[in-house]
């Protein structure tokens, strides 16, 4: 873990526990912000940014606040602050929006919202992975070290096997995956990987 915060991940984790205390205090906010599915009635665009705010309780905000105060300052002080924020948000954003479409187009009678920063969450596990591949961490379910690039093709196939199976109702798989996915694109895009290249490619 690291001993000191870097200044995006600290803010985040500010951000996050602020918004959920503020939950506590004003429930109905819940409705607002949280990101709920198409044709619902009830979705408006914000929401694929500010459901990544809210938590369904203790235990949910606990569990992704961890893991950011776990690999969020390594990967902020890899990324840069600003390439950092870009990556979080970026992770957050393409895993609403993939949890859209399953919700829309495969879930049609789903109308339960979605919160959580999960989604970003598993982008920074996956930058972990592919950044610290032999780096140590534990699997949840099986509390034994492994290296890095296991943990995190362990967990994206339970995801995975989850969301097509309907294993563990309730939790958004698909908008891990999503997490996962965007920023897997983005890391490939700095590096110069895909069919549209950044101004500058960056070298990690």
């Amino acid at each position: 873990m690291p001993l000191s915060l870097a200044p995006v991940t600290r803010n985040l984790l500010i951000a996050n526990v602020a918004i959920f205390l503020l939950q506590m205090v004003m429930p109905g906010i819940a409705g607002w912000l949280a990101l709920w599915p198409l044709g619902s009635g009830y979705f408006e665009p914000w929401q694929i940014v500010t459901g990544g705010f809210l938590h369904g309780g203790f235990a949910h905000i606990a569990f992704n606040m961890l893991a950011l105060y776990m690999f969020g300052s390594q990967i902020e002080r890899l990324f840069g602050s600003r390439q950092f924020t870009v990556y979080y948000f970026t992770c957050l954003v393409v895993s609403s929006l993939l949890q859209l479409v399953v919700l829309r187009w495969f879930m049609h009678d789903f109308q339960t919202p979605t919160v959580g920063a999960s989604g970003a969450i598993f982008g920074l596990l996956l930058a972990f992975g592919m950044f610290y591949p032999h780096e140590k961490v534990y699997f949840i379910l099986l509390p034994i070290p492994m290296p890095a690039w296991l943990f995190v093709i362990l967990y994206g196939g339970l995801e995975l096997l989850s969301g097509v199976f309907g294993w563990m109702p309730g939790v958004a798989h698909f908008a891990h995956l999503g997490g996962m996915l965007g920023g897997w694109v983005l890391i490939q895009y700095w590096r110069g990987k895909l069919p549209i290249k950044p101004r500058r490619r960056l070298m990690w």
